[in-house]
């Protein structure tokens, strides 16, 4: 395992993703195994994987995650925003393409909290009018 160049978090829904940037061939690796054994779903490791592609680094660096928190979709976009974010730890020239493609921002969509008096966020007991 290689000395790691710079590290960053990235967040979405209740999901976090700590990302490690490392001199490599394009590998990623999320919690010890790849990233299509891990997340299964082709879409999610393109998306995940984009910050990458945009930028033509992808065969130059070698991507380490930990991922916990949430589910699949959710931990694939906080390892886009964490890629984003440790490639413009490593390299700020890479920071304008990143922004115009809309890598570096947080997501802040959240699951509304449930209320009292009632079974859900929004959902309401039913009513009887007698």
């Amino acid at each position: 395992m290689a000395e790691f160049m710079a590290q960053a978090t990235g967040r979405r829904k209740s999901s976090v993703a700590r990302v490690r940037l490392v001199p490599g061939k394009g590998n990623i690796t999320v919690n010890g195994r790849s990233a299509p054994e891990y997340f299964h779903r082709e879409t999610l490791v393109r998306d995940l994987s984009s910050p990458l592609t945009e930028t033509q680094t992808m065969d130059r660096y070698d991507v380490e995650a930990t991922c916990h928190g949430g589910g699949l979709t959710g931990q694939a976009g906080a390892l886009r925003l964490g890629i984003a974010r440790v490639l413009v730890a490593v390299d700020p020239e890479l920071r304008a393409a990143l922004r115009r493609n809309g890598f570096l921002s947080r997501d802040p969509r959240m699951k509304e909290r449930k209320k009292y008096g009632q079974p859900g966020a929004r959902k309401r007991f039913q009513f009887s009018k007698r």
